[in-house]
């Protein structure tokens, strides 16, 4: 079974390259869950003079989509592609269209 940091980075590696090329300064890290809202499974932040961050949070992903690898896996990629979309400036409605909400 792939550890779930690799199913991270296999969701990056993953991004058509005009898209990679387009990332400057955003840091995408793995955390066990958040704590003002244990249900979120990812979340993109922004700071002044800070990098972008992408969280993807694996216990409420590992505990939604576990039980089957390959929609864990899947999972995963929709929600790093979510939350990087937000750094491209995408909002929670166009995802939605899109079908990545």
């Amino acid at each position: 079974m792939v550890d779930f940091e690799e199913q991270v980075r296999r969701a990056l590696d993953a991004l058509p390259p005009e898209l990679a090329r387009g990332l400057e300064n955003v840091a995408v890290v793995v955390e066990e869950e958040n704590a003002d809202d244990p249900s979120v499974l990812g979340l993109f932040e922004e700071a002044p003079y800070m990098p972008a961050k992408v969280t993807i949070y694996r216990r409420p992903l590992e505990a939604d989509f576990g039980h089957d690898p390959d929609r864990l896996e899947h999972e995963i990629r929709v929600t790093v592609l979510h939350e990087l979309a937000h750094y491209f400036g995408i909002d929670e409605a166009r995802l939605a269209e899109l079908g990545y909400a």
